[in-house]
């Protein structure tokens, strides 16, 4: 197989200060928007000091949001590598969210704390390669397969963290979609699998004793950013596991409902996932790390693929609560990507997971804070206490429980 040469690394700026040509440029923008309003606001002088830290992670730049920041927990984890408390920053404009996955966490800790592990990890690249006919597809699908090695020894020319996984081939008629499974190190990963395919397709036409017509880089095959079916059994980025047994003098005292009728809203919930269609059975993982995600500089899009997965309740022999939740599709990192970035960097300084090492930690984090999520709603559904409790964090009404005198 031909050998390429490495990729240039160009290293990430961090100039002091924006150069004159950048401000030129902002104020251009700012100038054919016609909002000097919305220039105040999103243009600050913080915004203005921090424009050289977003030069690698947005285009066109004409300033910042503000997303309201609290914190949940803390939440004691007991993970592969050992037991933590965590205080989870979680930004969102959602009244009553924080306040749910708060009360959700200090249950799970008042319990014990849950365990979770990471049971699988990798990140796919899937091209397609055009071919006259169903001969020429099988032997270059068998050309790939009889090359894997080869093919694995291109990965360390572009990057020095991620590893090719494992190959496979789908054929489609003419069409033969490869499935280029890696591991990423502590970054989420999904630029390093992208550089790292396209070399290794560019090899394998230079190589192969048969040339497509055409190729395509992605082929939709990996389930990036979408909700795949194929997700729920498989895994993209990493695969999750929590777990948590509540007394069920608890539940009755933190969630002012029983852990049988917390069994009896899951299974009424499973039966209505299975008629609306969904991916997964789950309450609502999508609130929790979408809001993780903001807070510590993950790609928010993810959540497309990241909240699908499925929640488990039952009741145990001794009448206490067993609860989990399994999340096929954490795409998370502590280097790279947004993680460098300011307000990402502090929250994942309060959860103690910036930089290396530490990736495998944060998607057991994202993990726990969605069992702390589940619980907790599916409680105030059981108690008649949900439309309550928002009424009260998002209206500042008093909170009136299911069941109380009018």
């Amino acid at each position: 197989m031909t050998t390429i040469k490495s990729a240039s690394k160009r290293p990430v700026s961090r100039a002091v200060r924006l150069n004159r040509s950048a401000l030129f440029d902002i104020a251009k923008r700012w100038n054919r928007l016609g909002t000097p309003a919305a220039r105040a606001e999103l243009f600050d002088q913080k915004a203005r000091n921090d424009a050289p830290l977003y030069a690698n992670n947005i285009e066109n730049f004409i300033g910042t949001v503000s997303t309201p920041v609290g914190v949940a927990g803390p939440i004691l984890v007991h993970g592969g590598s050992g037991s933590r408390e965590y205080s989870v920053p979680l930004a969102t404009t959602e009244a009553a969210l924080v306040a749910s996955y708060n009360r959700g966490a200090r249950l799970v800790t008042s319990a014990g704390g849950c365990n979770v592990r990471v049971v699988d990890e990798g990140v796919s690249r899937t091209p397609m390669f055009a071919f006259n006919s169903i001969a020429e597809a099988y032997q270059f699908s068998a050309f790939v397969i009889a090359n894997t090695d080869r093919i694995r020894d291109v990965v360390p020319q572009i990057t020095r963290f991620g590893q090719l996984k494992n190959v496979r081939t789908i054929i489609e008629g003419n069409h033969v979609y490869v499935d280029l499974r890696y591991t990423t190190g502590d970054a989420a990963g999904q630029n390093m699998v992208t550089f790292a395919s396209d070399a290794i397709c560019r090899c394998l036409i230079e190589s192969a004793p048969v040339a497509p017509r055409f190729w395509f880089l992605e082929a939709n095959l990996s389930g990036d950013k979408k909700a795949a079916s194929q997700g729920l059994s498989g895994v993209r980025g990493k695969r999750v596991v929590a777990d948590v047994i509540i007394p069920g003098s608890l539940v009755e005292r933190a969630l002012h409902t029983t852990a049988s009728r917390m069994a009896e809203y899951w299974c009424a919930g499973a039966i209505g996932g299975v008629m609306s269609g969904t991916t997964g059975v789950q309450g609502h993982f999508a609130n929790g790390l979408a809001a993780l995600y903001l807070a510590c500089g993950q790609d928010v899009a993810c959540v497309a693929e990241s909240a699908i997965g499925i929640t488990r309740m039952q009741v145990n022999g001794d009448g206490d609560l067993y609860a989990s939740v399994t999340l096929p599709n954490i795409i998370v990192g502590t280097v790279g990507g947004g993680t460098d970035l300011p307000s990402a960097r502090a929250c994942l300084d309060i959860l103690g997971l910036a930089g290396s090492g530490n990736s495998e930690a944060l998607a057991e984090v994202c993990a726990a804070i969605v069992l702390a999520g589940e619980l907790s709603i599916i409680g105030a559904f059981c108690s008649g206490d949900f439309a309550a409790a928002h009424r009260s964090l998002s209206r500042g009404e008093t909170m009136k429980r299911s069941g109380d005198d009018d």
